[in-house]
């Protein structure tokens, strides 16, 4: 016998004592071993458990009895199939014992046994077998009207085993479930009927289609038939449970059901009116699209039951003021007002609820909702009831974040707020909302006062300043509620935090007259004992010293009265060391905001208080909180002396620089960069020796933006401190010009670097003159070493080119000897290509004079050089020089352009570097000539000459959008293909993301430049979609209102034609060509940039139409496809849950295709990625919520798991994906 079955016997033996401690003892330890993973029984050992744990459910101490059904759950996974079944039989028939406390502990076994049984998809058939044993005696003793306690078990297991995971196994039990179901929502008892519902609504979600129909029908007859209120009530629960668990099926079956809903909504039972409006809610949660003709209709109930009170008059303020004036005196009365018998608030708080839903779900009719649902809710602030107030509230709020959300989008999308925008709508509401709240806000019910606080930092953030003419207003509620003794201290919490936000988004002048009422409850707050409320008060304080002396007037300012209060509350939390850590940040911050605004004020309290800040600064936990409160105040107009902190404070921020922590680094170069340039009369060379040896291991490229705010650093002391320049040479240097070389370098960074170098030139340093840097930047390229990566010339040119402007003199010599390499046979490739580049970087900034005639030969000769670089950096060159010189280069080009045909690509590159950064201005003068020499160019047989001369049209109009736009518009009705395609690609080159003067003609004319959707051409149609892809992504207000007319062409586009199919014979063997496979391509990607910019204008289940083809489509089509069905599943997971059934066949296919074994190499790649693509899809829709009831879904599943190759797949793409899977999806997989 081994050590574990030893052990289990000796446990099974004392659970037969006498004495019930031992019993207790014994199953506590039998429960600690069955929780080992390593414990494996024995079959006699399996038996023997079972048979005493079943013992010791019906033992009389019910300790005991708790411990042996907790120790069923880890037993389920320990024992084999045919005990699990024993234990199942012997708790199910216990169910129907007559002993109370028996049948209470087995039905707590039963779930226990339930929610431990393996899924499905695991595939185990356990929980199969015992769902089936279980569900025919639940749904035997369910029909036992008799006994209402076991059908209330009964019921309640079997609602858990339908809402797990579980389930999907009992589908051959469904049809009984629902006849044994449907006749409990007609029981006298009202729990009964209860539970039914709950067991229906997870029924729903794994029921098959004529279930569901059947269950559809029998509610909707019952409904019509309204036998009595009672059971009316019941089935539209039924309905409302129904929806919210497939509201995805039952969309098609609203027609029937709304109206019926709608009518019981009059009538006068209160909580059947509640049950409609929760119904209602329920159909605009799952149904959006099937709802949608009934809105009207619901807004216009909710907004006449919202206000619907029968035994509360509202009429007369003043009766209002008298009632509560007796409530004071006689607080009895205030029962004549909370009648017990009146439900109406039940009423009143459904329809504000619904009201809510229906703002959240429908965001396009925003200003609908401002002209009639927002009065309506601002008028029933005044509620009496707390819980309906408290939804009357966030029914007002949910309006709010849809309007600032709102205005975001239309930001984003350029769209201009005109008078009827939702802005402004609430702009005009605003003060009716402080004539609801301003009562309020003095109100007894804490409650009450949070839900106006929630409301106003709402309001402040939809509409930032938007309180500035009611500060007088709020300021007595906020002191009242900061003060009062009855409030809470979250009351207080809520009350600073809108505080913080109303001093944040209001100018500082609003709070000015009112800060003798503010200060001293802010001061007190800062000393409370609770930690949040100081934190809170510290941040707040941060903001109060903004006011009382904004740095705009720092000079013209009298001592402020508040300084040393503010001061003393703010050291007392400095000096502590034993609080909370957000404490001593705050408080760390809220003495550098006192010092930058008012430490000309503090005296001789000044000195030590900055020593305290030095000692925060060599603390590990302050420290980055110190050095951030340094730059505060090294920054500030009020030139504070920090000379006794300097000569301290500058080793230990060059010791930041080495550490880990990169916002500490970061913080540290920030910091030192505004002492060095506030402070450089008091720095020495020796006190920065320190720093400057730390920074060369900033400059790398692994963190670009810590280098390029070094570098930031570098410049301001080039400037500021120019003693320490000598020092840099030796390694700081070399690691920029390291840097300069690296293929990362753009941007930000490297406009520093340019910076840094012209101010290094300009200082006049020895050795760090103009030939000292430019023989450091090139040398490399001259060198014989490894060549650069191509985007290192383009910064060296640059670079070079800054030195250069910088030097004019100095540099006249370099620009010869960079003519001389660009055209010297004896220099390599890379010395040409830097020649050209810095040339093109000079040109752009200056006229070279007399050197601009040979750089023409020079460059058309160049234009000969086999290799493709120096020809790209020619080009390059002569575009940049027709910059700095347009009346000498330009004139050249045009010419050049009609006489060079073998040219014209790398001429028409240049031109179009000319285009795009000449002014306006300058280039009307040549405006028609460059117009008339692009258009004898559309016609160009290649392609890429094409594309560069509907770039420089683009460009071209932008100069002259009146005048050239409706040209372009006439060569739309060209007979040749090539010149519309060019002008409709040309379109697409003057729409860009920033807001622009061509906009708004464009915006009157774009609608004919995508006529050529319905070209007879295919790459007409193809450049078409890709000019409205450009719109829809950059300017979405350009196209939204063509939607109605562009999305049947575009879908018309995802159709596969096969009069663009043809068949290429290759040698014995026949290729298919299909040549509307790019426009296809085009129009997918059209619709991902739709979905992203302007879903709200999408009928997204006509959309998913097209995605669904798009699923059986070519690989590229495919690839596309699984793209837009993962966004789908997070923006839309309704519409895609609906049609889950439809999408996954396509998915499955894709799956489980194999390649023909011979097949070449790319084609196992391809169905590689296309499994690889479909799987993270697949992960995607797992996200959403009830797709684990889906029997579709479930299936599929299943044949991933029984693949060990899919399943590992899966497992990898699980891991590794962004999107965290719910705990349900890791069930089912």
């Amino acid at each position: 016998m081994s050590n574990v079955t030893y052990h289990i016997s000796s446990l099974l033996e004392k659970m037969t004592s006498s004495d019930k401690d031992f019993r207790f003892m014994a199953t506590n330890d039998l429960m600690v071993e069955l929780q080992k993973d390593s414990i494996k029984l024995d079959e006699d050992s399996e038996r023997r458990v079972v048979k005493m744990l079943l013992k010791l459910l019906e033992d009389k101490n019910g300790e005991v009895q708790n411990l042996a059904v907790k120790c069923l759950g880890p037993l389920v996974g320990k024992v084999k199939e045919h005990q699990v079944e024993t234990i199942v039989d012997t708790l199910c028939s216990n169910m129907l014992s007559e002993k109370e406390q028996l049948r209470d502990i087995c039905s707590i076994g039963l779930k226990t046994v339930i929610s431990e049984l393996p899924a499905a998809s695991s595939g185990s058939s356990l929980a199969a077998n015992v769902c089936r044993k279980i569900t025919g005696q639940l749904t035997g003793a369910i029909g036992k009207q008799d006994d209402a306690a076991v059908q209330l078990e009964a019921l309640d297991i079997l609602s858990d085993m339908l809402g797990s995971r579980l389930g999907g196994a009992l589908f051959s039990f469904h049809a009984s479930i629902l006849s044994c179901l449907l006749p409990q929502l007609t029981s006298p008892r009202l729990a009964v009927r209860k539970r039914a519902v709950l067991a229906l609504g997870h029924l729903v979600q794994t029921c098959n289609g004529n279930l569901f129909t059947e269950l559809v029908e029998h509610l909707v007859t019952e409904m019509k038939k309204n036998e009595s209120t009672s059971t009316t009530r019941t089935y539209i629960q039924c309905v409302a449970a129904v929806s919210l668990q497939a509201g995805h099926r039952l969309g098609p079956h609203l027609a029937r059901i709304v109206p019926l809903v709608v009518g019981f909504c009059k009538v006068e039972d209160d909580e059947l009116q509640e049950q409609c409006f929760q119904a209602l809610d329920s159909f605009i949660r799952r149904s959006p699209k099937e709802i949608s003709t009934y809105v009207p209709t619901v807004i216009d109930l909710c907004l006449k039951y919202i206000s619907y009170d029968p035994n509360y008059n509202y009429d007369s303020e003043d009766e209002e003021e008298m009632m509560e004036t007796e409530s004071e005196e006689e607080p009895e009365s205030e029962e004549e007002y909370s009648d017990d018998d009146d439900m109406s608030w039940k009423v009143r708080r459904s329809a504000a609820k619904c009201l809510e839903t229906l703002i959240t779900a429908r965001p396009d009719l925003l200003l609908e909702f401002y002209r009639t649902a927002a009065p309506a809710i601002i008028s029933r602030f005044k509620e009496r009831e707390e819980n309906v107030k408290a939804d009357i509230f966030s029914a007002y709020n949910a309006l709010l974040r849809q309007t600032r959300c709102s205005h975001s989008c239309r930001q984003n999308m350029e769209v201009a707020d005109r008078g009827d925008s939702p802005l402004s709508a609430l702009q005009k509401q605003v003060p009716l909302v402080m004539k609801s709240l301003q009562k309020l806000l003095r109100d007894k019910s804490i409650k009450s006062r949070q839900g106006c606080f929630a409301v106003l930092t709402e309001l402040t953030s939809a509409l930032p300043g938007c309180l500035s003419q009611h500060i007088p207003a709020l300021v007595p509620g906020l002191v009242f509620s900061l003060t009062d003794k009855g409030s809470s201290s979250n009351m207080r919490l809520d009350t600073l935090t809108f505080l913080h936000v109303i001093l944040s988004c209001h100018p500082p002048e609003c709070f000015q007259p009112h800060l003798p009422a503010l200060l001293p409850p802010v001061v007190t707050c800062i000393s409370d004992p609770f930690y949040k409320i100081t934190s809170e008060a510290l941040l707040v304080t941060q903001q109060l010293v903004r006011v009382i002396r904004p740095l705009d007037q720092t000079k013209a300012s009298q001592p402020s009265p508040y300084t040393k209060e503010l001061f003393s509350a703010t050291l007392k939390r400095l000096q502590a060391t034993d609080i909370d850590q957000e404490v001593k940040e705050r408080a760390l911050s809220c003495m550098g905001h006192l010092i930058n605004h008012l430490g000309d004020q503090l005296g001789n309290d000044l000195p030590p208080t900055l020593q305290l800040i030095l000692e925060r600064l060599r603390n590990e936990i302050t420290r980055l909180t110190a050095v951030k409160v340094l730059t505060l105040i090294a920054g500030s107009p009020l030139k504070i002396d920090l000379r006794p902190l300097l000569k301290d404070a500058l080793p230990i921020l060059a010791s930041f620089l080495r550490k880990n922590q990169r916002a500490l680094r970061l913080g540290t170069v920030s910091a030192l960069e505004v002492l060095v340039r506030n402070y450089n009369d008091c720095l020495k060379p020796a006190m920065l020796e320190p720093v400057l040896g730390e920074l060369p291991s900033l400059l790398a490229e692994s963190d670009m933006h810590l280098a390029q705010v070094s570098i930031d650093f570098l410049t301001t002391l080039v400037s500021a401190h120019p003693a320490s320049l000598p020092k840099l040479s030796a390694r700081i240097l070399p690691q920029l010009f390291q840097l300069v070389h690296s293929p990362l370098l753009q941007g930000g960074a490297l406009a520093s670097i340019l910076s840094f170098l012209q101010a290094l030139v300009m200082s006049h340093t020895p050795h760090l003159g103009y030939a000292d840097l430019l023989k450091q930047l090139i040398g490399p390229v001259h060198s014989t070493g490894p060549t650069l990566h191509k985007q290192a010339f383009h910064s060296v040119a640059k670079c070079v080119a800054t030195l250069a402007c910088a030097c004019p003199k100095e540099s006249n010599a370099s620009i010869t000897q960079f003519i001389q390499d660009a055209k010297s046979a004896r220099v390599g490739d890379p010395v040409k290509v830097l020649a050209f580049l810095t040339l093109a970087e000079i040109g752009r900034e200056r006229n070279l004079g007399n050197q601009q005639k040979e750089l023409k030969n020079v460059i058309l000769e160049a234009f000969a050089s086999p290799s493709e670089e120096v020809k790209s950096a020619a080009s390059y060159a002569l575009g940049n020089a027709c910059v700095g010189s347009p009346a000498d280069f330009l004139p050249f080009l045009l010419h050049e352009i009609g006489g060079q045909l073998r040219r014209q690509y790398l001429l028409l590159h240049s031109l179009k570097e000319a285009l795009t950064c000449l002014p306006s201005e300058e280039l009307r003068p040549y405006q028609e000539d460059v117009w008339k020499m692009l258009l004898e160019h559309c016609e160009a047989a290649e392609e890429g000459t094409r594309n560069v001369v509907a770039e420089c049209v683009g460009k071209l109009t932008l100069v002259n959008p009146e005048q050239l736009l409706p040209r372009l518009c006439k060569q739309l009705s060209s007979g040749s293909p090539h010149t519309r395609s060019t002008v409709v690609t040309a379109i697409k080159f003057t729409i860009s993301d920033q807001p622009s003067p061509i906009d708004s003609l464009l915006k009157n004319c774009i609608g004919d430049f995508l006529k050529p959707l319905q070209d007879a051409d295919p790459n007409v149609r193809r450049v078409t979609l890709v000019m409205f892809n450009s719109a829809a992504h950059n300017k979405p207000s350009l196209v939204r209102k063509l939607l109605s007319r562009v999305l049947p062409p575009l879908y018309e586009e995802t159709k596969v034609r096969k009069e663009l199919i043809r068949e290429v014979e290759m040698g014995p063997f026949k290729h298919t060509v299909d040549d509307g496979l790019d426009v296809r391509k085009a129009a997918f990607e059209c619709m991902y940039t739709l979905l992203e910019s302007c879903l709200d204008q999408l009928d997204i289940y006509e959309y998913l139409n097209h995605v669904e083809d798009g699923l059986k489509d070519h690989y590229d089509i495919r690839m596309l496809t699984f793209i837009i069905l993962t966004r789908l599943a997070s923006l839309c997971p309704s519409a895609v849950l609906q049609r889950l059934d439809q999408l996954i066949e396509p998915l499955r296919v894709t799956c489980t295709t194999k390649v023909k074994a011979g097949s070449v190499k790319q084609e196992f790649e391809k169905q590689d990625e296309l499994r690889r693509s479909a799987m993270r899809t697949i992960t995607a829709l797992l996200t959403i919520s009830e797709v684990e009831n889906s029997r579709s879904m479930a299936e599929f599943l299943t044949q991933i798991r029984a693949n060990s190759e899919l399943s590992a797949l899966m497992d990898n793409i699980q891991k590794d994906s962004v999107t965290a899977c719910s705990t349900e999806i890791m069930d089912i997989s």
